[in-house]
């Protein structure tokens, strides 16, 4: 059973959510929460496996909630889902600098919500190809982080090489037919790459790569 926490200060659209989410087996909305500190209270009572959370809230917003999540170990398997009504902009980058797993537009058509929910709480990023490349162009800085190009120096030459995949949008299977390894070699390496660098889940990684230099954003 996945376990769903709605974070939003839209009482209809939490309401929304829910009746959709509750009427699949597999999943349960366990909590609802209308700001960012009441979200993060009932984050560490229900310990979800995904929390959908808004980017705009009073008291405390979306992003700092994200933080706030990221940083407590007790919620290190919260999957968090950024909410946004304008689809990709700098709060979302913020966000997944955070810590979120992936956004969604409020809009989105019910089966890809379902669809979104299960892949964030397998820990996968939901951030398709196309998506990356906008985000990556558009937000990160051409010159790479200090920080976070020290943090690749332990990985290992293959898991570098994994991470760099990530970065360009490729799930496992691809990542295996590219390095001409089994899948759950090409896992293995994404998993040790997320420990090593302490990455929460995929999305990370592709802030980490780019950030860090790795991976070079294209010239717009």
């Amino acid at each position: 059973m996945i376990r769903v926490l709605l974070v939003d200060d839209q009482p209809l659209l939490r309401s929304a959510f829910r009746a959709l989410l509750d009427l699949e087996d597999d999943i349960e909305v366990v909590a609802e929460a209308g700001d960012g500190e009441e979200g993060l209270a009932l984050a560490r009572e229900h310990l979800p496996d995904v929390a959908l959370i808004d980017i705009q809230m009073p008291v405390v917003d979306g992003i700092e909630a994200t933080r706030r999540i990221a940083a407590d170990p007790a919620l290190a398997r919260v999957h968090v889902v950024i909410l946004t009504n304008y689809g990709l902009d700098e709060y979302v980058f913020n966000a997944l600098q955070a810590g979120a797993a992936g956004f969604l537009v409020k809009d989105i058509v019910p089966e890809d919500l379902l669809h979104a929910v299960r892949v964030a709480a397998r820990g996968d990023a939901l951030l398709a190809p196309s998506i990356t490349r906008k985000l990556i162009n558009r937000y990160v800085t051409q010159s790479p982080t200090i920080g976070a190009a020290a943090g690749l120096e332990g990985l290992t030459s293959r898991e570098r090489e994994a991470v760099a995949l990530v970065a360009q949008g490729l799930s496992n299977n691809q990542i295996a037919d590219h390095m001409v390894i089994s899948p759950l070699t090409a896992k293995t390496h994404v998993n040790r790459a997320m420990a090593k660098l302490r990455a929460r889940d995929r999305a990370q990684l592709v802030v980490l790569a780019y950030e860090s230099g790795l991976v070079a954003p294209r010239n717009r």
